[in-house]
């Protein structure tokens, strides 16, 4: 077993993968950046059938490797919200990528018209989701995907 803060390997691949490579914990990032959600709950019943032990191992992980950190809700003491951190902040462009990139090359529920939006407008989206952040806007940047007709922009062409 590697001692705390020890990587496998110096290449930043293998390390940034260390530290947020598996699927939830970047569904989690998904939804603290791109749905706007703070707790637990929410994560919880995003769609994607997390188990309530994973989810609450993720969030730690993510915690203790700086990429997000825990608040108490200033209206309810007994509940926590979660935040990105300027380190979370700054997946904003690798998870932008991974989404054009999955609705392009796989069928998904992401509607073209989106997908072909977000690729045209990188530097825009990555703006507002930085402006959000900041503000602590919770609005969603993008509508929650996965129901209806899968397609893929490519296939549509």
């Amino acid at each position: 077993m590697q001692a705390k803060g020890e990587h496998r390997s110096g290449c930043p691949v293998s390390v940034s993968l260390e530290i947020f490579g598996d699927r939830w914990s970047l569904l989690i990032i998904r939804d603290l950046m791109v749905r706007g959600y703070r707790t637990f709950k929410e994560f919880q019943n995003s769609g994607e059938g997390i188990a309530t032990n994973i989810l609450a191992d993720r969030l730690q992980k993510l915690e203790h490797s700086g990429i997000l950190s825990a608040e108490i809700d200033e209206h309810d003491a007994r509940r926590g919200n979660y935040r990105l951190t300027e380190k979370g902040i700054d997946l904003a462009p690798a998870l932008l990528e991974l989404l054009i990139w999955g609705a392009r090359h796989e069928k998904t529920g992401a509607p073209c018209e989106v997908i072909e939006h977000l690729a045209n407008n990188r530097e825009q989206v990555l703006a507002e989701t930085r402006r959000r952040w900041e503000q602590r806007d919770p609005t969603p940047i993008l509508p929650t995907f996965g129901s209806g007709r899968r397609q893929s922009v490519k296939s549509r062409g």
